[in-house]
């Protein structure tokens, strides 16, 4: 593609953070001229419904268009815009009335704040007014895996993208047995999605994580107890407590060698074990990185130096609530992306906003969460019996929440862990879990219950200690005779 030697805004990175900074930035510019630079085939696109909806359509020429039907049933495309709303880099220059150009399959590889230039990987150079960083990660592998032959190395993906999900899609057309390695929000979500396709199409699904249960280092122990039992109900074989030692080839199939001494023979093997937050334009561009949580440092307007503010998964910020932290997930995107744009186009907002994060285990159980969601803080659960508006696909907007995200804050402050639980049902239908950290609420978790998060918002927001949580929790109406 052939590239301005200018633009007014450039932003590096096609995900969600680098929309809504796009969608800030013509708000307040409406002739603003941005360029969009991205190492993803497509055009700017939402990834919640790459592991969860896209999985679950009927109509198979859909999902390889990356058209799905939300839980509530509205049919939707994965993509922010249509194709036509951007223009070709070559024409930017010449839109008098601003536009919106993506370049695509390239990447920036060094930055020069002083001159306000970005280098692209084939050597153009571009000066810019203004930049946002918004460039996120890459799914990390496994040391077993990476150091596997070719042959067995064809046979093993990761799990991200759009073109992540057209080429798994296509390789459960034609296998037996299917591996996922991990048992966090991604693993388990598409563990579920690729059960209720096996469980049409015909083959097995694998799920192996060294945690004793989904979610175990986010959930409650009898929660993660109760969530595995769902996966496996879902046609999954949950293989907990364990790693992949060895792998080796046996007729044409992986063979996978446990630490337990079991042997999994399997078609191919998915690994979703997290995000390498991607910080290669640190040196270069002369910018902080926190040895911590990862990511760029960036003060409370989202700056990281003059001129260049960063958004999304590789932005560290202070939170005034919960100190320093890193959050990988779609509200966040939203939310600091926006006020990103917002202030590279003239705005001094900071960034205060306490995001969420969704995740759902197919059209019937899901949950919404906010702040710290540790397994090893002391927690306190309320549940009640769900009713059929309590799921997903009942939900107003369910889906792609307008408000949500992807996975966990992360938190490496680890405390001996206390559970007090009242339930009405051991099915743990619907309810409300409160995450503690020196008596005072710091995480709130919301199970099949939605629309609630402004309540958990405030508690978080306002760091109390309760007596009695039974009393709180009624604030989220979980019990059934406060919904009628």
């Amino acid at each position: 593609a052939e590239f301005p030697s200018q633009v007014q805004y450039l932003l590096i990175g096609g995900g969600t953070a680098s929309y809504a900074a796009m969608r800030a930035i013509k708000k307040r510019d409406v002739t603003a001229k941005i360029l969009i630079i991205s190492e993803d085939s497509y055009p700017p696109y939402m990834r919640p419904p790459l592991s969860k909806e896209l999985w679950y359509s009927d109509d198979e020429e859909a999902a390889k268009k990356l058209q799905f039907k939300s839980w509530n049933g509205k049919w939707r495309d994965v993509y922010f815009e249509k194709p036509d709303y951007y223009c070709a880099p070559s024409d930017l220059p010449a839109k008098s009335e601003g536009g919106v150009a993506v370049a695509n399959n390239t990447r920036v590889v060094s930055l020069n704040p002083t001159d306000n230039i970005a280098t692209l990987k084939d050597g153009t150079e571009i000066k810019y007014d203004k930049c946002l960083i918004a460039t996120g990660g890459q799914p990390k592998n496994l040391p077993v895996f990476r150091k596997a032959s070719a042959e067995i190395q064809k046979k093993v993906s990761t799990y991200r993208t759009a073109s992540d999900f057209t080429e798994l899609n296509n390789i459960t057309d034609g296998v037996k047995s299917i591996t996922v390695i991990g048992g966090g929000f991604m693993g388990s979500e598409l563990a579920c999605a690729l059960g209720h396709k096996g469980q049409k199409v015909g083959f097995e699904v694998n799920q192996i994580f060294p945690e004793n249960g989904n979610m175990g280092n986010v959930l409650p122990e009898y929660l993660t107890k109760w969530t595995t039992s769902k996966v496996k109900s879902e046609g999954v074989n949950v293989i907990t407590d364990t790693v992949v030692n060895n792998v080796t080839m046996q007729d044409g199939r992986l063979k996978l060698q446990l630490r337990t001494g079991q042997e999994i023979l399997t078609d191919h093997v998915v690994v979703a074990v997290g995000l390498g937050i991607d910080t290669s334009l640190a040196e270069s561009g002369g910018l902080e990185t926190d040895e911590r949580f990862g990511g760029y440092r960036v003060n409370a307007e989202l700056q990281a130096r003059s001129n260049i503010w960063v958004a999304g998964d590789a932005s560290c910020f202070f939170d005034a609530k919960l100190g320093r932290r890193r959050v990988e997930h779609h509200d966040h995107a939203v939310v600091s992306g926006r006020l990103a744009g917002e202030n590279m186009a003239g705005g001094q907002k900071s960034y205060y906003h306490q995001s969420m994060f969704w995740s759902d285990l197919g059209p019937d159980v899901g949950y919404e969460a906010i702040g710290i969601i540790d397994s090893a803080l002391p927690t306190v659960g309320v549940f009640a019996k769900a009713t059929e508006k309590d799921t997903p696909k009942a939900a107003e907007g369910a889906g792609l929440r307008d408000d949500g995200a992807e996975n966990p804050a992360e938190n490496t402050e680890k405390q001996p862990t206390t559970t007090t639980t009242t339930a009405s049902s051991e099915e743990f239908g619907k309810g409300v879990v409160f995450y503690l950290r020196q008596q005072k609420v710091v995480g709130v978790l919301l199970w099949n219950v939605f629309g609630r998060m402004p309540i958990a918002r405030k508690m978080i927001r306002d760091q109390q200690a309760y007596d009695d949580y039974t009393e709180v929790a009624k604030l989220f109406k979980i019990h059934s005779e406060e919904l009628d």
